[in-house]
């Protein structure tokens, strides 16, 4: 199989879809890899480290998409990308649909099959594909917002942590997954004063027992998020609904009673965020104030601390995109149900039931849409 790494062009992003390492893996099964020049340069992997691998370097993106049959990215197409997929092929990256019409109406027209790291799933109901970004961007939650939180920054002027004799900052964390757990860690870590809230009774008594005195958990009822979020310095958005858009569970009027100078971190933007007031910012521009609150919406947080995301990134899918290249996706998908629960789209059809009900688009089963797939080819 010929498998193509583009380099990445949403904004400050500089991951890159594999490793040289990865790239040898590949290679040593039979399979050519294309890289466009200096894909990964920015983080370190230079032309020569893939042409050591085993790679060929492809200097233009449209040479990339003409002539792969599989492509690898991080992030999901953006519309010129996504107008050079085609009937086919198949795209294997971060895709998050359910809050993006236009992406997904651009795939659709493609005719391309694309599976989403975000919904691939483990035999233990898991998603271990979003499991390493989910990690990064918790821990990275707490360390932009302590950032914000500064007073060059339009924050409050609070230390998280504090020193003697200074109380230290609230932290509130909306959530107790994988984003929420690292966010938590981050934050005692640092000293700050921390509550988790989540739905799950189960999930907070795991981290009562982990974390002990140290975190105040408590159930999520709509009074329990109006009281923390009034009395917090810091919240960290970290809700999932996996494949769905997330829920609106801060509101405007719960942004509106918080101090003035507080920050809001919301790592579920990606799928449309969990504050009423969130929209999609960038490492460029990362911030904007609505009330007297500062709110952090970057889409692609990992992309600030870029090598080490891409090298964790990597370590997960290596083992699933091989398969994928090893057997094709007709095959893999069919014989993996893994790889069949992250199947977004496949040739002109809408293949996961979260984004279609998001979006009101009709849904037609992996399992089905392969079969009329791989008639609607061969007649």
């Amino acid at each position: 199989m010929i498998v193509g790494i583009p380099k990445e062009i949403k904004n400050h992003e500089y991951r890159v879809g594999l490793t040289p390492g990865n790239v040898a893996e590949f290679v040593h099964h039979g399979h050519t890899v294309l890289v466009e020049h200096h894909a990964g340069e920015a983080i370190g992997f230079t032309n020569e480290d893939y042409v050591e691998a085993g790679a060929k370097i492809i200097q233009t993106p449209a040479e990339i998409f003409s002539k792969a049959d599989m492509i690898i990215k991080v992030k999901e197409p953006q519309p010129n990308e996504c107008k050079m997929l085609r009937q086919g092929q198949l795209l294997f990256t971060y895709l998050h649909l359910a809050p993006d019409p236009l992406q997904t109406q651009l795939l659709l027209e493609s005719k391309c099959t694309a599976i989403a790291y975000e919904m691939v799933t483990d035999r233990n109901g898991r998603l271990p594909l979003l499991t390493p970004m989910s990690e990064v961007a918790g821990r990275l939650s707490v360390q932009a917002g302590a950032h914000c939180l500064e007073k060059a920054q339009g924050g409050s002027g609070l230390l998280l942590g504090g020193v003697p004799g200074v109380p230290a900052a609230n932290v509130v964390v909306i959530g107790g997954g994988v984003v929420g757990l690292n966010a938590i860690r981050m934050a005692i870590g640092m000293e700050a004063h921390v509550t988790v809230l989540d739905k799950s009774l189960d999930r907070l008594r795991e981290l009562d027992d982990y974390f002990g005195p140290k975190l105040n958990c408590i159930y999520a009822t709509k009074d329990n998020l109006q009281k923390y979020v009034q009395e917090a310095d810091l919240v960290i958005g970290a809700v999932l609904v996996p494949g769905a858009a997330a829920p609106k569970l801060v509101t405007k009027e719960m942004i509106k009673s918080m101090k003035k100078g507080s920050v809001v971190v919301d790592v579920a933007i990606d799928q449309g965020g969990c504050f009423e007031t969130s929209k999609p910012t960038t490492h460029q521009d990362p911030t904007y104030v609505v009330d007297g609150v500062v709110h952090y919406c970057v889409a692609n947080m990992p992309g600030a601390v870029a090598r080490t995301s891409t090298v964790a990134l990597n370590n997960a899918t290596l083992t699933f995109a091989l398969e994928l290249a090893n057997k094709g996706y007709q095959k893999a998908v069919t014989d993996n149900i893994h790889l069949e629960n992250g199947l977004s789209v496949h040739n002109g059809m809408l293949t996961s039931l979260p984004v279609a009900e998001a979006l009101n688009i009709s849904y037609v089963a992996p399992k089905e849409a392969l079969a009329k797939g791989a008639h609607a080819v061969t007649a």
